[in-house]
């Protein structure tokens, strides 16, 4: 599956610790920047794939599970900690679950919004990747 878990840089400090994204940390430019919070528990998020777009998702606060699916085997990350990020590249369909409360996803993401870059019906998903 083309995914890969990111240590991000961070800097340990009495007073707090800080992670660091700079230009050489991710493995393309941001063009976009959002956040999910106040999410219920309860709430799926995702339950898509993108054509041409990578992302870089942090559990900025709390946790929450990224369920991603190549087409051919599943895979369930937890994200919970704020200095890792998780890389998901094209054509993976991703889903959000099981988020903490107070839980706040951050998203890094390689392209400005297009709707024709998403895939949003899970069977278009699988005859794209055939």
């Amino acid at each position: 599956m083309n995914i890969k878990q990111l240590e991000l840089p961070k800097i340990e400090n009495a007073l707090g610790n800080i992670a660091v994204i700079e230009k050489d940390t991710l493995p393309f430019a941001v063009k976009r920047v959002y956040y999910l919070y106040d999410i219920p528990s309860s709430a799926k998020r995702g339950g898509h794939a993108h054509l041409n777009l990578q992302q870089v998702l942090i559990a900025i606060s709390g946790s929450f599970d990224v369920v991603l699916d190549d087409g051919s085997r599943r895979q369930t990350i937890t994200l919970n900690k704020p200095d890792r990020g998780l890389l998901i590249t094209t054509k993976i369909w991703r889903e959000l679950e099981n988020f903490s409360s107070g839980a706040v996803c951050l998203v890094l993401a390689s392209e400005e919004f297009s709707e024709d870059d998403y895939i949003r019906d899970y069977d278009d998903f699988l005859a794209s990747i055939s």
